[in-house]
């Protein structure tokens, strides 16, 4: 056999066996690996794997994962965001802290949330000025949330301690105790109000 021949018959199979390889990988990473984790992970976790899903009289109302914009005074208010809390786009504004458009945005929210809640500048937790980095974060620290406890009371017409108390019952301690910091989801939070509020009416 010439040494020509020899070649192409070598880069011949070598290229049969590194698309053998391929098709091989790709039936299982891309057809057997997933789909064996899809179906693993909805049998394991299946509130979890479908979106971590909040139904209330059999309809899809949101996610836990998932921030929702709340403006009325009888809700909690979720944290800012520069996607408007829209799940496919998410994202952070990318504005440098001394980017004049960032610190008129801090300074009109911080405006309306003194004005709202009735407190200093001072008082105001940087969650509640600062977008999270997705844009959709679900969560607020427990002093934002204690923040907003005396105008959610009101607007209820609620005890005061009652809402604290919510609040309290509410927060989520960190993973394992040891990552992350303690948190309210604020969908949840104000379901259990809705639902308070519903149970209280059936009681007069």
């Amino acid at each position: 056999m010439h040494a020509v021949d020899f070649e192409k018959t070598s880069l011949a199979g070598a290229l049969t066996t590194a698309l053998r390889f391929s098709l091989l990988m790709l039936l299982v990473c891309g057809l057997f690996y997933s789909t064996s984790v899809t179906l693993l992970g909805g049998l394991l976790f299946p509130a979890r794997a479908s979106g971590s899903l909040i139904q209330r009289d059999g309809q899809v109302i949101g996610s836990v994962l998932v921030a929702q914009p709340f403006n009325s005074a009888r809700y909690f208010h979720s944290r800012p965001s520069a996607v408007n809390h829209d799940p496919t786009a998410t994202g952070g504004s990318n504005l440098a802290p001394s980017n004049p458009a960032l610190r008129e945005r801090v300074a009109a929210d911080s405006a309306r949330i003194q004005n709202l809640e009735g407190v200093s500048a001072h008082a105001i937790p940087v969650d509640l000025l600062a977008a999270s980095g997705s844009g959709i974060d679900p969560h607020i620290s427990p002093a934002a949330a204690a923040l907003q406890a005396a105008r959610v009371a009101r607007a209820r017409n609620l005890d005061s301690e009652k809402v604290h108390q919510l609040i309290a019952l509410h927060t989520e301690t960190p993973q394992w105790g040891l990552f992350g910091q303690p948190r309210v989801n604020v969908l949840r939070l104000n379901l259990a109000l809705d639902a308070g509020a519903e149970t209280d009416t059936r009681h007069d």
